[in-house]
């Protein structure tokens, strides 16, 4: 797909650091799948993806994690 950000783009798959932060609490992933522009950079997530990530996330918060870095695994 064409990258939405740079316009000039195309996406290919790989795999991404994604970095999420709510209040106290900063959650890293790494090695999350999605397709990226190989010339800006810019990530997108599926769907599927975005959903697990942000389950993730969300136990992090609730355990009362400060910073959380984990590997992403399908």
């Amino acid at each position: 797909m064409q990258c939405v950000i740079c316009q000039h783009g195309t996406t290919q798959p790989g795999q991404v650091t994604v970095m999420l932060e709510r209040g106290e609490c900063i959650v890293i992933l790494k090695g999350v799948p999605g397709e990226i522009c190989f010339l800006c950079g810019e990530y997108y997530l599926s769907e599927s993806v975005t959903e697990e990530v942000l389950k993730r996330a969300e136990n992090a918060i609730i355990r009362g994690a400060e910073v959380e870095i984990v590997r992403y695994a399908a």
